[in-house]
C-alpha cells in the first residue's frame, strides 16, 4: 500500500499531523475565547453550513454539494464564511453574535492554506471599526497572555514604502512594470477588461492585489501585530465606504497581520440591499469574464441588510492564530487532518 500524502514513514497511514500535546493547547485556545465572549454577553450562535446561495467574489470558490431537496437533486454550497446566515440573525435579533466553525473555500491548499479551516467571527451592534480593532486587541492579549500593542497602518503608506508607487494614482501600465520588475511575471488580467465602466478599475485591483500579496504582506506584523486600514474602493466587498484624509475614497475595514500571515478581516459593515445587490452582479461578471461558475445571490442577506442596524464585524482565522501563538510554520501542525489525509 502506498504511503499516504506528507505522513512519515515512521507514522500509520491514519496517523493525526497534529500530536496530542497541541490537541490540548487547541482545546485549552477555543475554551478561551468562548470564555472572553461569554464574560462580554455575546451570544454564541450556529448556522447551516450548506446554503442554496454562494460567495460571489471572484477569487474565493466555493465548494459545491449535490443534494436532495423534497425528492428534487439541487446544488448547494458549503459557505465560505458564515457572514451572511449571521446577518440574517443580527438584523432579526439586534444583539452581539460570535460563531466558531468550519468553513470551506476549494483550491486552497498549503503551508498556510487547506480546504476547510476553522472560522472565528462576530459581529458587535453600533461598534465602530475602532471598538472592533480594540476589542480585538483584547481578546488576543487573552489568547496571548500578555498586553498586546497593535499598530495602524495605511494601505496607502504600507504600498509606497514596500512597492514604492502610489496605489490609488499609479497607472495600470506602471503596475505591471513595477509587478514585472519584482519577478511577478505570467499573469494576464486582461480577462477584467471589457466595456464596463469597471473594467479599469478591476483590472487596477487585480494588480494591486498581486502586488500587495507577493512585496508587502510578507513584511507586515513582524515586530507588532499590524492593522491595515483604509483599503482601496474595489475591496470594499460587503464594507462601507469613506474618505481618507487626503480625500481618497476608501473601504471602511481593516486587516490583521502578524508574522507576514493575514489573520483576521473586519468590515463597518454595510446596511444596503440594493448596494450588495450591484457588488454581487459585478462579482459574477468577473467571474463570467475568468470562465468561472456563477453563484446564486443570497436574496436573504439582500433583505436583511436593509434591516441591518449600524454594526462592525470581523472574521479571524482560528488556525492561523494558533500558529503564530504557538510559533509553528505550518496549519498541519494546529489541525490533526489536512485535506491530502481527510
Amino acid at each position: 500500500m502506498s504511503q499516504a500524502i506528507n505522513q512519515p514513514l515512521s507514522e500509520p497511514s491514519y496517523a493525526p499531523t497534529m500530536t496530542l500535546a497541541m490537541a490540548q493547547q487547541r482545546a485549552q485556545f477555543i475554551n478561551a475565547i468562548r470564555q472572553f465572549f461569554t464574560n462580554r454577553q455575546v451570544l454564541e450562535v450556529q448556522t447551516p453550513l450548506l446554503s442554496q446561495a454562494g460567495n460571489t467574489d471572484t477569487f474565493l470558490q466555493s465548494v459545491a454539494a449535490q443534494v436532495t431537496y423534497q425528492d428534487k437533486p439541487c446544488t448547494y454550497y458549503l459557505h465560505t464564511s458564515p457572514e451572511f446566515s449571521m446577518k440574517r440573525l443580527l438584523a432579526s435579533w439586534q444583539v452581539p453574535i460570535y460563531q466558531i466553525c468550519p468553513v470551506f473555500r476549494d483550491n486552497e491548499i498549503g503551508v498556510r492554506h487547506n480546504i476547510e479551516f476553522t472560522m472565528l467571527e462576530w459581529y458587535q451592534p453600533n461598534y465602530s471599526l475602532d471598538n472592533m480593532a480594540a476589542e480585538l486587541g483584547e481578546l488576543l492579549e487573552k489568547l496571548y497572555g500578555y498586553p498586546i500593542v497593535m499598530s495602524h497602518y495605511r494601505y496607502i503608506d504600507a504600498f509606497m514604502d514596500f512597492v514604492g508607487i502610489h496605489p490609488l494614482t499609479a497607472s495600470l501600465s506602471a503596475l505591471q512594470a513595477v509587478a514585472e520588475d519584482k519577478g511577478l511575471t505570467g499573469f494576464d488580467f486582461n480577462a477584467d477588461a471589457s466595456s464596463s465602466d469597471n473594467s479599469d478599475e478591476n483590472r487596477r485591483q487585480s494588480w494591486l492585489d498581486l502586488l500587495f500579496s507577493h512585496a508587502v504582506e510578507p513584511n507586515l506584523g513582524h515586530d507588532l501585530p499590524t492593522l491595515i486600514i483604509e483599503y482601496p474602493p474595489a475591496t470594499a466587498a460587503l464594507a462601507k465606504t469613506d474618505f481618507d484624509k487626503d480625500g481618497n475614497k476608501v473601504a471602511k475595514r481593516f486587516e490583521l497581520y502578524i508574522n507576514g500571515i493575514e489573520i483576521a478581516n473586519a468590515y463597518d459593515e454595510l446596511a444596503d440591499g440594493q448596494a450588495l445587490r450591484a457588488r454581487f452582479e459585478q462579482d459574477n461578471l468577473l467571474r463570467q469574464r475568468h470562465d468561472l461558475p456563477q453563484m446564486p445571490i443570497d436574496e436573504h442577506l439582500l433583505a436583511a441588510s436593509d434591516d441591518l442596524i449600524p454594526c462592525s464585524g470581523i472574521a479571524v482565522g482560528i488556525d492561523r492564530l494558533l500558529m503564530v501563538i504557538t510559533g509553528v510554520k505550518s496549519l498541519e501542525k494546529v489541525i490533526p487532518f489536512p485535506s491530502g489525509l481527510a
